[in-house]
């Protein structure tokens, strides 16, 4: 687990009101991705991953389904078809202001099957449906991540793509291609400025072209595996961009967020996140506008009035706040080394703790009506004697999923590393405290080696954890176990990093 060393960063805030989720018909336990409003607002475009009814049955990384209008929310999810699906991915960058046309993510062949080229392609409505779409050639094209993310702008006449290419720096990288001519130019990477060491997916422009939404997993201080960013176009190169700006708490959380897309038009935007979802990643809305001024950035120690502590010391500061509506709440941490040192929080969730630099500490943090939460820090060679370290917990609720960080194996084994325990302990204690509650374990690998080998270790890895609850004195009929193997990915499995994400040990709440 990475050791998180948390700044005060004055972050833009988002308002919104809470409705009834108008996509209750749409999300569903599989992977809702993409969602891509027609400009009359009557049409939703997603796509969908392993689907059973996609061309290529529940393996199909993901096909375009088509949804409609229906009062304040959408219809239940309609199958695009065999004229703009295929077994490969697909999915869409956009539409055009008078519905005429759709711009594909993907190549075609005239017989549906996947095709040999790579690029992005253009379908027009008809009389009976859209048109075999006509694939259209970018010079050098090369994408050598699994899926292509991707956001057509008519105005400004450009694509924005996310892929890994000539001159990608991390796993995925930004582009931009523009249209000139008739035809569409080389890639452009839009630069370091935006592109970090890791992944950067999902990028779309506001209406003026001047704004770049995007999520990212590789910028200190997020959220979660992936979180949503804005940066301002600062000139017609496409390469010179603001400082990205998290677009905070309100979007982002502990989860993936990603495909995030503005519709001022309809006064709302959509993303979508893994947190709290019915199963992989769910559509979400979030109405009003986002305040994108850059913040001023500033380490806590800059920040705090100087504290007079004992020598080696730190104090550590901050807020234990609701995942879902960010208000404070009181709380128990403990800070264990040689010996467990406590703080309680406030009724506004403040808390503050001295403690010697010297160690690693095992962080616990528990309240009532949440789910235990479990962290490592490493201080020892931390040179500030301020520290802000905030914690979010989520409410105890049928369906909310927990991500156990620290609970690690020896690599291709069943053998728990010595700091797993720390956290197990955590999800006893959470399950003794909390006696009607009940679990289900999932296990789940990266892709890499025998697919039906990694099914048996994840299975087998959960099957142990559950054994461990069982002889703490947890009654097994309270918890169930499944291991998914590498078929439900949190990020792509290109990069270390990226697999390192994916090989994670969850818990849903199945009971309360």
């Amino acid at each position: 687990m990475k050791y998180l060393i948390f700044y005060l960063i004055l972050i833009a805030t988002i308002s919104y009101a809470q409705p009834v989720d108008p996509f209750s018909k749409i999300n569903s336990p599989y992977d809702e991705q993409n969602p891509v409003i027609s400009y009359d607002g009557k049409t939703l475009y997603l796509t969908i991953a392993m689907h059973p009814q996609n061309i290529g049955g529940k393996r199909d990384p993901g096909d375009i389904w088509i949804s409609v209008k229906e009062g304040d929310g959408w219809s239940d999810p309609v199958h695009g078809g065999g004229i703009l699906n295929n077994s490969a991915y697909n999915s869409v960058a956009g539409m055009s202001k008078d519905g005429s046309e759709l711009y594909l993510l993907s190549h075609y062949k005239a017989n549906g099957s996947s095709p040999s080229t790579q690029g992005i392609s253009v379908s027009r409505r008809t009389n009976i449906g859209w048109s075999v779409p006509q694939n259209i050639t970018i010079p050098y094209f090369l994408n050598k991540s699994s899926t292509l993310d991707g956001y057509w702008h008519e105005q400004k006449s450009v694509i924005i793509f996310s892929a890994e290419s000539h001159t990608t720096s991390g796993a995925e990288d930004l582009y931009v291609s523009f249209m000139r001519n008739g035809n569409w130019s080389e890639l452009t990477n839009l630069g370091k400025v935006i592109n970090s060491p890791n992944q950067e997916m999902s990028p779309s422009l506001n209406e003026d072209g001047t704004k770049l939404y995007f999520a990212s997993n590789g910028r200190k201080g997020g959220l979660g595996s992936f979180d949503i960013y804005v940066s301002n176009r600062l000139d017609d190169t496409w390469t010179s961009w603001s400082e990205p700006v998290n677009v905070g708490s309100q979007i982002n959380s502990d989860g993936r967020e990603l495909y995030f897309r503005e519709y001022p038009s309809q006064s709302f935007s959509l993303y979508t996140s893994t947190h709290n979802s019915d199963g992989y990643g769910d559509i979400r809305m979030i109405k009003d506008s986002i305040n994108t001024n850059p913040p001023e950035i500033k380490p806590l120690a800059e920040t705090v009035a100087p504290e007079i502590l004992p020598e080696n010391s730190i104090l550590i500061s901050g807020k234990v706040t609701n995942s879902k509506t960010g208000e404070g709440i009181p709380a128990r941490l403990v800070f264990r080394a040689e010996a467990p040192n406590a703080a309680n929080g406030n009724t506004e969730g403040a808390y503050s703790i001295v403690l010697k630099k010297a160690f690693v500490y095992a962080i616990e943090i528990d309240a009532v009506g949440y789910v235990n939460l479990s962290e490592r820090l490493d201080i020892k060679s931390i040179s500030t004697n301020n520290l802000e370290m905030n914690f979010k917990l989520q409410p105890i609720e049928v369906g909310a999923i927990v991500n156990l960080k620290s609970i690690l194996f020896e690599l291709g084994s069943t053998d728990l590393l010595d700091e797993s325990y720390s956290e197990l302990n955590v999800v006893v204690d959470f399950l003794t405290s909390n006696p009607k509650v009940e679990i289900e374990l999932e296990g789940h690998t990266d892709n890499r080696g025998d697919e039906k080998k990694n099914l048996e270790l994840s299975q087998q890895r959960v099957d142990k954890i559950k054994s461990y609850l069982v002889s703490r004195g947890i009654n097994a009929r309270r918890i169930k176990g499944k291991g998914f193997g590498g078929s439900r990915p949190i990020a792509t499995n290109n990069t270390e990093e990226a697999r390192k994400l994916n090989r994670r040990v969850e818990f849903r709440i199945l009971k309360n």
